[in-house]
């Protein structure tokens, strides 16, 4: 990434759901925009164009899951596997995210708007931005 603001959209990815985000690096900032159902390990594609058309982003960010303890599990290797599939549909950066506790700070969040019954997907894309965001420090 350079110094010039980038626009990014992030992805929560899931088995039967990828959240989607979309941030900015001038103020650092992520805003849930909805989610892509997965159906049979396929990503409903023509959504992703869609976000992809519509935000115009400079670089993806996808949250790749670990254990706790930073081992990997199954869904570490199909969320790599996903940036792989992204990273060659689009031709444009894609960057991994720490997304531990992504899916918990996500209902949380929803429970203190009294949207408990919400999809958490794309507030845990929005959280995996925020965190991808506060880490790359000044230089995004």
């Amino acid at each position: 990434m350079t110094d010039q603001p980038a626009t990014l959209l992030a992805f929560d990815y899931g088995e039967t759901s990828i959240g989607v985000a979309v941030g900015q690096t001038l103020t650092r900032t992520a805003n849930p925009l909805g989610c892509v159902r997965v159906k049979q390990h396929r990503p409903q594609w023509h959504l992703i164009d869609q976000f992809i058309s519509t935000w115009q982003p400079d670089a993806l960010i996808v949250g790749v899951p670990v254990h706790m303890d930073g081992s990997e599990q199954p869904m570490t290797h199909a969320a790599r596997r996903f940036m792989k599939k992204l990273e060659q549909r689009f031709s444009l950066p894609v960057h991994a995210s720490d997304e531990r506790l992504s899916t918990r700070e996500a209902q949380s969040r929803l429970k203190e708007l009294n949207r408990s019954h919400d999809s958490d997907d794309p507030i845990a894309a929005q959280i995996i931005l925020e965190g991808w965001l506060s880490n790359q420090g000044s230089t995004p």
